[in-house]
């Protein structure tokens, strides 16, 4: 299975395809194959939906989608292709139909969400100054100094897209909660697993980077998923 199924990594808001690096190193080390970090634009969620499903289709085999944090919504969105064989959610939005990451955001809204400012552009970021206490307060200060610096905004109004068809409604779907997230709350992580039926769901003391700072235990759930 290890040699056929395709790993499809899905970042989310305030960063890129290279937020997975430290989970890609341990999959490749569980002797994974085919990994694939998707690139998405963060300028809607049909523009992210679109890269996303074609990176999909350019796989030969089965695929798993994992998505952090907004890129939960992405494959949730995206998730009906027919080679996709389940979603995870790694401190991930898991919109319902007509929901968005920002109508679920409203119900908790998350510790940090006073440190995000707009431009005159339309872009949303978190103020670079306060990245580390908001997105990653248990990697060290100098890997939140470098993630605040090289964040990749979104435009703000993605927040508000909404989904049409949520995969996980047909697809087999996994959770894991961040019980120290400050950029989704926990509250809203626990309702969404919760309401999605996960075949498993897993809590880690975790900051919303758990990518990033638990990605063993990331990599774990992932290969427990996958096999």
């Amino acid at each position: 299975m290890k040699e056929k199924l395709s790993i499809v990594l899905v970042h989310g808001f305030w960063g890129g395809a290279a937020h997975w690096n430290k989970v890609i190193l341990e999959l490749a080390k569980k002797g994974y194959k085919i990994i694939r970090a998707v690139e998405m634009p963060l300028t809607s969620l049909a523009d992210d939906a679109e890269r996303t499903r074609k990176m999909i289709a350019q796989q030969k085999g089965p695929v798993l989608l994992v998505g952090h944090s907004y890129g939960g919504a992405v494959i949730t969105e995206v998730g009906n292709q027919p080679n996709v064989i389940g979603l995870v959610y790694i401190a991930a939005f898991a919109p319902d139909a007509g929901e968005s990451p920002g109508s679920i955001t409203q119900k908790h809204p998350p510790i940090a969400a006073s440190n995000l400012v707009p431009d005159s552009d339309g872009y949303l970021w978190i103020k670079p100054e306060l990245f580390h206490e908001s997105f990653c307060q248990d990697l060290t200060a100098e890997e939140g100094l470098v993630m605040g610096v090289t964040q990749k905004a979104p435009i703000a109004s993605t927040f508000g897209d909404t989904i049409t068809d949520p995969a996980w409604k047909h697809k087999p779907s996994y959770y894991q909660i961040s019980s120290e997230d400050r950029m989704i709350a926990p509250e809203n992580q626990e309702w969404m697993s919760s309401r999605l039926s996960a075949k498993r769901i897993i809590t880690l003391d975790a900051s919303h980077a758990s990518l990033a700072s638990r990605s063993v235990e990331i990599a774990d759930f992932i290969d427990e998923v996958a096999t």
